[in-house]
């Protein structure tokens, strides 16, 4: 992040503007629903700048800029549209110690002004590093069109009601009940009118006041195999509302993101073979924070159902009493199948496919070795980079073919996704010369569908040979 997005108070503090054609019309058109004083440096300025001045918005000075002209002002904005003037202007206020913008001069800028969705006091700014304008016009069209003009009104009449709010404790109790006045009881009452409001919010606030407060909760959620764009819409609903997230070491920044600034985010990471939190202080973590009355997500990588020890921690909370339920979410398994062009059954193929762990508690995980073994057998491997050659081993002993496909998938579904394609005879090697230092999952039976297409074509062409 270049440029720091932060809202600027402007009240009783002074704007200046170099330019009086169109560069600077577009910027006092922005600046001026701000509450501070404008002067604007213009030998020639637009007809629509000096009607400004008549009415008092702006003060219009008709001469170049000139030294001391910036002095004590907060902002500078050159618009002369000639760079030669710009940069002698920006000097100037440079030096009298203002932030200086350039119009249409990224790299001299000292800051940027984004485009703005306004439903005053209801702000939207919308930024793209100056790399994409006609993109932020597009969000801010659309948020336009989202955002019904009442939000303003409703948010001024809730700004002067918040004094009342603080009867109700802080936290979530304050919580919910803005949440009751913006998207349920506020749009309702100004629906009959802006007077049908105040009164509106005075008995939502007795009823908030009338009720107990709400016992904790705890949801389990699958925060999917890490692309941010896969999580459900009931678990960004539950990560919107949590107090509270405890989270694998799996679990994408990306995702940690969408979580509100004020949860709290515990992690719990596990590692195979490597740094743990006991399951014993998870339980406790889990519980410990619902006992104390918040809204706890357990997140979880994948689907929270497979290979998450979510059996231990539900046992947990029910020892405890504490209330719970299940988001699934997206197993890596389906993300990674779908990223090399796969399913994970096909007709005349497997019939069914297998789930397996490449370790459990006692160590490298035995399976059914001799069926995994059969021909059109298809498994997914889960937390399987350290068993590769223990995989291997039991496989070709139980008689698999050595040619059977194997595919490695690293951080499934996420930018940085690589994939290997390897074969049972040398998928060990294959796998420690790819070094890969993300999660992987290990498809025993599947090749990438490119691979899998140019090994038929190799086939073929041998049939052909041999014939």
């Amino acid at each position: 992040m270049q440029h720091f997005p932060i809202f600027l108070a402007l009240s009783e503090r002074s704007i200046v503007v170099s330019g009086g054609g169109e560069a600077a019309l577009a910027k006092l058109r922005l600046l001026m629903k701000s509450e501070a004083s404008i002067t604007v440096h213009a030998e020639d300025p637009a007809a629509e700048i000096v009607r400004w001045s008549v009415e008092g918005r702006l003060n219009l000075v008709r001469r170049p800029l000139r030294p001391g002209d910036v002095r004590g002002a907060t902002l500078f904005y050159a618009a002369d549209e000639d760079s030669a003037e710009d940069a002698r202007t920006a000097a100037i206020a440079k030096a009298e110690g203002a932030l200086v913008n350039i119009v249409d001069n990224l790299a001299d800028s000292e800051f940027i002004t984004p485009a703005i969705v306004d439903r005053d006091p209801v702000t939207v700014a919308i930024g793209t590093e100056g790399a994409a304008p006609v993109l932020a016009r597009a969000i801010k069209a659309d948020l336009e069109a989202r955002l019904p003009a009442t939000l303003g009104p409703l948010a001024r009449i809730g700004k002067a009601f918040r004094k009342m709010a603080e009867a109700l404790p802080h936290g979530r109790a304050r919580r919910d009940f803005w949440s009751d006045y913006y998207f349920d009881a506020g749009p309702r009452a100004i629906a009959r009118g802006e007077d049908q409001v105040e009164p509106a919010l005075d008995t939502l606030l007795a009823r908030h006041l009338a009720q107990k407060a709400a016992p904790g909760h705890v949801a389990f959620v699958g925060a999917g195999p890490g692309d941010p764009e896969l999580l459900t819409l009931k678990a960004r609903k539950a990560l919107d509302t949590a107090d509270v997230v405890i989270h694998d070491r799996l679990i994408s920044p990306e995702i940690l993101e969408l979580a509100r600034r004020e949860a709290v985010l515990v992690d719990v990471g596990k590692e195979a073979f490597g740094p743990s939190t006991p399951q014993d202080q998870i339980n406790m973590a889990i519980t410990r924070h619902a006992a104390d009355g918040h809204q706890v997500v357990r997140l979880k990588s994948g689907d929270a159902t497979l290979f998450g020890r979510l059996d231990e921690e539900i046992e947990a909370c029910e020892a405890a009493g504490v209330s719970w339920h299940i988001v699934p979410g997206i197993t890596s398994a389906s993300a990674a199948v779908a990223g090399i062009g796969q399913s994970l059954t096909r007709r005349g193929r497997n019939a069914s496919v297998r789930f397996l762990t490449g370790h459990d508690m006692q160590g490298y995980a035995e399976q059914d070795w001799a069926d995994l073994a059969k021909p059109g057998a298809v498994a997914a491997v889960y937390m399987g980079k350290r068993a590769a050659r223990f995989v291997q081993g039991r496989m070709l002993i139980h008689g698999a073919d050595r040619a059977t496909p194997v595919t490695f998938v690293e951080n499934a579904s996420r930018a940085d996704q690589r994939v290997v394609a390897s074969t049972l005879a040398s998928m060990a090697d294959d796998l420690t010369r790819a070094d890969l230092s993300g999660p992987v999952l290990t498809f025993l039976g599947l090749a990438p569908r490119a691979m899998r297409t140019a090994l038929a074509d190799t086939s073929n062409a041998l049939q052909k040979e041999l014939a």
